[in-house]
């Protein structure tokens, strides 16, 4: 039997919580013994109206996009300023330092570089990145030419089930573009509002990613002319990772869904109707039930409504509320990290929570 290969999850993900010191500019140090320098990076002000602000060491420091926006990339020196190996350090803006303010970061390890020409590995664009293939992860740059059928070289070598794609330079292009293998190819989903999947062979010419590459069809979100995009790209690691649905009974004794880990991050999302990006972790709740929400799609502070209990291997909706979480036959798909593996490499369980 094949158990994960990842027995400490911190050293590929981490939630990090910080406090604004109000003036200057601030190291900000993960946790655990072993270091782990982050490659992307996103905050949020827990505390007060903030936008999202995500920062990856491919694109370089300073150079910020967010989540609840589909505005273009905006580059300051005096927000994000160097990637650790030991995490990261923020400069003075209030986008990143939020005053005396709590802060939350969710910081994700890449860490080998590559570059790929047009026509190498089957990709028709040039690419160039960082990956991660232990944790299935991967920071990918391209510029876009507004032609069908473009395939990507993404460096992961394994097969990506959640991608996150945004056009950096085209103010048009508007909104992020996301592809999760529970609503399939012929579908892309946006990170910057609440809306139902669309359908179009433009945005991933109705093909799933290889091993090796992802294809993008001709519209501006995801192949602009002359553009800069950046994508994320996961795959799913045994104990580690998932990218998964379910499906709501519109009960408080909600449905439970195996992982296969205990959770450290969830973000998810109803798929047939609107509603928000939730995203909780067991950083800003250490116990059950987790409560703490933060909108991915949204600039407000962060607020409390029952949600999920983090178990062992894997979590257990434990409200309704409205349409956003467990609807009766409501879909809903999301993207999962792990503080723990069920099991760990030498087939040894692990404590329930």
């Amino acid at each position: 039997m094949a158990y994960t290969t990842i027995d400490n999850p911190e050293l590929h993900f981490q939630t990090k919580l910080f406090t604004g010191t109000g003036s200057g500019t601030q190291a900000v140090t993960l946790d655990g013994s072993e270091n782990m320098q982050p490659d992307w990076v996103w905050t949020k002000d827990r505390e007060a109206n903030s936008s999202h602000d995500l920062y990856d060491s491919v694109r370089g420091v300073g150079k910020r996009i967010r989540s609840d926006a589909g505005s273009v990339e905006y580059t300051n020196s005096d927000m994000l300023s160097s990637f650790n190996t030991d995490g990261f350090t923020v400069g003075t803006q209030d986008g990143v330092q939020y005053g005396t303010n709590d802060g939350v970061a969710w910081c994700w390890k890449a860490g080998t570089s590559f570059s790929n020409s047009g026509g190498s590995n089957g990709a028709d664009l040039a690419s160039s990145g960082s990956y991660n293939r232990d944790a299935g992860f991967s920071i990918v740059t391209f510029t876009g030419n507004a032609t069908a059928n473009q395939q990507i070289y993404h460096g992961i070598n394994s097969v990506p089930k959640w991608m996150l794609l945004k056009n950096r330079t085209n103010s048009n292009a508007e909104s992020w573009s996301i592809y999760h293998q529970s609503i399939g190819n012929t579908k892309k989903i946006t990170l910057d509002t609440t809306a139902t999947p669309a359908t179009s062979n433009e945005f991933w010419e109705d093909t799933t990613p290889t091993s090796t590459v992802l294809t993008v069809g001709r519209q501006d979100a995801v192949n602009g002319n002359g553009n800069t995009h950046v994508v994320y790209c996961f795959s799913e690691v045994k104990g580690y990772s998932k990218f998964g649905s379910y499906t709501g009974n519109g009960n408080a004794d909600g449905p439970f869904v195996y992982l296969g880990f205990r959770p450290a991050f969830i973000m998810q999302k109803r798929t047939d109707s609107s509603s928000n990006w939730t995203m909780v972790d067991n950083k800003r709740d250490v116990d059950n039930i987790v409560n703490t929400q933060v909108i991915a799609n949204g600039s407000g502070a962060e607020f409390s409504e029952n949600v999920f209990d983090f178990l062992s291997n894997g979590f257990k909706i434990k409200a309704v509320h409205g349409g956003y979480l467990n609807a009766s036959g409501g879909t809903y798909i999301y993207m999962a990290f792990a503080e723990s593996p069920f099991v760990n490499s030498n087939g040894v369980p692990n404590n329930a929570r």
